[in-house]
């Protein structure tokens, strides 16, 4: 985690993330964002495993708005920067720059919502809410 709360993960691009052109194609930048999202629980001592086996719910993204701001290319080192938006009863909101040195990739904007193994909507864990409510980067959507 950075100062103003953001996890920071370093993404580098291979052939397999890119098209004929060298060029990342488009929905290789949410499977970035994804795996950063992902670690960011993890560095805070969430995992979804645990999540889905002990407490019977799971993470599904219910909105993403991405804007796609330059092309990133093979063998490019890329920083992926996730931080908390806000929190609501079984949803939350996050940020996320994709970014090549000071250079804006891409930028994401997601909710997810807590949901049950059969789909069904539930209440946001204590720990993910205290994570969103504590951040001081808090925007409103």
């Amino acid at each position: 985690m950075t100062e103003r709360r953001e996890y920071v993960f370093p993404v580098r691009v291979y052939y397999e993330d890119t098209d004929a052109a060298g060029v990342v194609y488009h929905a290789n930048y949410l499977r970035f964002a994804e795996r950063a999202r992902t670690e960011l629980l993890r560095a805070m001592g969430i995992d979804h495993r645990t999540l889905l086996t002990e407490d019977g719910i799971m993470f599904a993204v219910s909105r993403c708005e991405t804007d796609y701001v330059k092309p990133a290319r093979l063998d490019d080192l890329l920083e992926v920067r996730t931080s908390f938006a806000r929190a609501t009863g079984a949803s939350f909101w996050m940020e996320q720059e994709i970014r090549r040195d000071d250079e804006m990739i891409a930028d994401l904007k997601l909710r997810l919502v807590c949901i049950r193994p059969d789909g069904r909507p539930t209440r946001l864990p204590d720990a993910v809410r205290e994570l969103a409510a504590s951040d001081p980067t808090q925007t409103n959507h």
